[in-house]
């Protein structure tokens, strides 16, 4: 006991060897971390109804990420009692498989948004973005009143997939060819949006910022906050999840 405690001393006060130790724990440790993870195709249990965003809900998402929503809103709903009451059932990891960068975190000075698609109407969210208080009156968020007056530019939607795919997003062929008539076709109710819906099950499709003359940044960014937490059926998914888990121990 004696002879452990002076060859502890006697480490602790040598700084090489102190850094050397220290980096042999460190390494050991990551390869137990990480090597395994060269052996497993994927980290993420995919569940039912998952999906790649629209071309549309994908310019809403940059839009999202542009402005900063993400620094006041996480994506993450935690399993405690008190999140999962307020915000809705807890976050699956697979909820956020196609985001790049996923939009996960505990930071939050405005509520989560990881189900805020659908719990309120385009109406509302359009108010709340261009006078937050005019709907929230104790709301600290700044207004975006000048998303309805920025036409969206379309630029190069097919691109966008193609870079989105070579990093693991599954787009189809035809979703790729398609892109920027599937965008102009999603907020569009009169347009002839083809397969849109067969190959994005519970895409929604309307004009969303209230002016169908244009095509806003206002439109992009509501049709992105609709579909929000809306694609998964969260409660078998979970039980799927659950099994999945006990089937790997």
């Amino acid at each position: 006991m004696v002879s452990l405690t002076q060859h502890h001393k006697k480490l602790e006060r040598n700084i090489t060897l102190l850094g050397v130790f220290a980096f042999l724990a460190v390494t050991v440790g990551g390869i137990v971390e990480i090597a395994p993870l060269f052996w497993i195709d994927n980290t993420i249990e995919k569940v039912d109804g998952m999906r790649p965003y629209t071309p549309l809900e994908q310019a809403g998402r940059d839009i999202y990420v542009r402005e900063g929503c993400y620094v006041c809103h996480s994506q993450m709903i935690r399993p405690f009692r008190d999140e999962v009451e307020r915000y809705g059932h807890y976050s699956l990891a697979a909820e956020s498989m196609y985001d790049h960068p996923f939009q996960w975190g505990s930071k939050r000075t405005g509520p989560d948004l990881a189900r805020v698609g659908g719990r309120y109407s385009d109406e509302w969210h359009v108010q709340h973005l261009k006078d937050p208080r005019a709907v929230v009156p104790e709301s600290v968020m700044p207004p975006y009143a000048f998303l309805a007056d920025r036409d969206l530019e379309i630029g190069d939607p097919a691109a966008q997939l193609v870079a989105l795919k070579n990093v693991g997003v599954p787009y189809s062929k035809a979703d790729i060819e398609r892109a920027k008539a599937d965008l102009l076709a999603q907020a569009d109710p009169n347009a002839d949006a083809g397969d849109l819906a067969t190959r994005y099950p519970k895409a929604q499709i309307r004009d969303f910022d209230g002016n169908p003359q244009r095509l806003t940044e206002m439109d992009a960014l509501v049709a992105y906050l609709q579909m929000l937490g809306t694609l998964v059926d969260v409660n078998s998914a979970a039980a799927q999840e659950d099994l999945a888990k006990e089937k790997g121990r």
